[in-house]
């Protein structure tokens, strides 16, 4: 028989139960050491006092942050115009392309902001004081919420499109918060860009940051606005303030105008000696770029928290197996004492096809012209045996600017197209050159428009308001630590200007025989393309 003390017993052990087990569930969640370590902390929240307001941020922690008690040099990431701070971790993919680089640069917390459409300074109009709740509210807060280094040689940004502009600007405007600044294709403009802006486009995304919103001309370039461009203040007399920092470039060769931008900044840059690193690849304003360019971004980032300095030159290429020496053939051209190169390919001398042909103006360097050509032919030699590029004749011409004319030239090509088989016309004919032998490409060209197809170019000396030839497909290549950038980036210009078919590169290093190889090399797909006669 079942009594009232039987259902109050049974009714008591159903409570007890149930506290037992809501006291282990919110016991569990108030024990921190209990709770499962999440790396991607994407919605956290700070109260901003400026913006009387909460503004989001995410964080990524290092995989080990929490079995360490060590503190972590930290790099902001800010998004581009238009985008939300977790831009970064979804289409961004930085936890990814970090874990890739982490065993060589070391461990990092990045932290993600939610910027708005700020540009990451404050509007002349003291509306949106963004910069200001950056470095006395985000930093500080960063700053007591995770082991941080709290140094500015510890703190880097990156940012792509608007957010490489705050990558530049934070650093340069803060350098006792920031020492590193890796802007990505760049947002923003010369003062030439800045005044051709159609006027609703200036209005909604320059003049209400800078301001000058509904006037025209040199009108908009505001004495704010002249404060906020690196056009304008890397100009300064004194640009010491600017020693410490640690600046890298980087900005696709297919932008539709913030490839301009950043190339008259490394210009600009260069004239003010103003230490940075600059590169251009092919691509333009997309994640597919950005990506390509973490690895090295994050690996300058590290070298920079570990105080050493980034190298100067980048490894040089494998060539490969040398050909022997037999195989680089000297001929003289008749009726001169000029002594060329020429090198057959594997099959030449037991078929009877015709072949593409690559006539190199080499500038061997001051170094023994022999030894140089070989490395050049065998570079390409083992190129053509894995495929990359087709077989093809090889005619190396010395770059002696007072011998090599345009009745020289063109002596040169009717000997070897009488001499040797190779196709008729332009169809697969290639003129390339390096340093001085860029230089007499480039002057060459335009005479012989009929008998070349393509022009490669590297780290060729060439003049301001150097002019491209229409026609001719162009390949340039050059260092960031060349003296002739404003030549190289001239001819860009132009080439962009007329519509030419053409590649742009800058790549680490100074100009030498060994960046030569490097950037041969690299366009070696580009190369193909022509020989091939697509």
């Amino acid at each position: 028989m079942i009594t009232n003390w039987h259902i109050f017993a049974v009714k008591l052990l159903m409570v007890l139960s149930v506290l037992v087990l809501l006291q282990g569930f919110y016991g569990c969640a108030g024990d921190p050491s209990d709770q499962p370590f999440v790396r991607l902390q994407e919605n956290e929240m700070i109260q901003s006092r400026i913006f009387n307001r909460a503004i989001s941020y995410a964080v990524l922690l290092p995989e080990n942050y929490n079995t360490l008690v060590d503190s972590f040099p930290v790099v902001y990431l800010l998004h581009g115009f238009g985008d939300e701070y977790n831009a970064w971790y979804k289409d961004g993919l930085i936890q990814y392309y970090y874990d890739q680089s982490v065993a060589e640069t070391g461990p990092m917390i990045f932290v993600m902001p939610q910027g708005f459409n700020s540009y990451y300074v404050n509007r002349y109009s003291g509306t949106l004081p963004y910069m200001d709740f950056f470095v006395t509210e985000l930093v500080p807060e960063i700053d007591n919420r995770f082991r941080t280094r709290r140094d500015p040689s510890q703190r880097a940004v990156m940012g792509y499109s608007m957010g490489g502009y705050g990558a530049l600007i934070l650093p340069a405007k803060n350098p006792e918060i920031f020492s590193t600044g890796v802007p990505l294709s760049m947002s923003f403009r010369t003062d030439e860009q800045y005044m051709a802006e159609p006027q609703e486009v200036f209005d909604n995304q320059w003049g209400i940051i800078f301001g000058g919103s509904g006037i025209s001309g040199e009108s908009r370039l505001t004495n704010y606005f002249k404060e906020y461009s690196p056009f304008h203040f890397f100009q300064q007399n004194d640009v010491s303030q600017y020693a410490g920092l640690r600046i890298f470039l980087d900005c696709g060769d297919d932008e539709e105008t913030l490839s301009v931008t950043s190339g008259a900044l490394h210009n600009l840059m260069v004239e003010r000696e103003i230490s940075h690193e600059y590169r251009v690849r092919n691509g333009g304003h997309s994640w597919d770029y950005w990506h390509k360019s973490l690895p090295e971004a994050l690996r300058f980032i590290s070298f920079g928290f570990r105080g050493l300095p980034y190298p100067e030159e980048p490894d040089p290429v494998d060539i490969g197996d040398l050909i022997p020496s037999e195989k680089y053939i000297r001929e003289t051209l008749t009726g001169s004492d000029l002594q060329l190169g020429i090198f057959k390919p594997s099959g030449y001398d037991t078929d009877t096809i015709r072949y593409p042909v690559i006539y190199f103006i080499h500038d061997f360097d001051g170094s023994i012209r022999t030894d140089n050509a070989l490395k050049l032919f065998s570079l390409l030699n083992n190129r053509i045996k894995a495929g990359k590029i087709p077989s093809c004749l090889m005619v190396e011409i010395p770059a002696e600017p007072d011998r090599i004319t345009a009745a020289i030239m063109a002596g040169i090509i009717d000997q070897i197209e009488a001499e040797y088989r190779i196709h008729s016309g332009k169809k697969g004919h290639v003129l390339a050159g390096n340093n001085r032998g860029g230089t007499l490409a480039s002057e060459l060209i335009p005479g012989f428009n009929e008998r070349f197809k393509a022009c490669f170019l590297f780290d060729a000396e060439l003049e301001a308001g150097a002019r491209a030839m229409e026609g001719i497909y162009y390949y340039i290549d050059m260092t960031d630590k060349s003296s002739n950038s404003h030549g190289n980036f001239d001819l860009y210009l132009d080439l962009r200007e007329k519509g030419v078919k053409h590649e742009y590169r800058v790549r680490q290093g100074f100009p030498s025989f060994q960046s030569f190889l490097n950037g041969l090399d690299a366009s070696t797909g580009y190369l193909s393309q022509q020989l091939s006669g697509n």
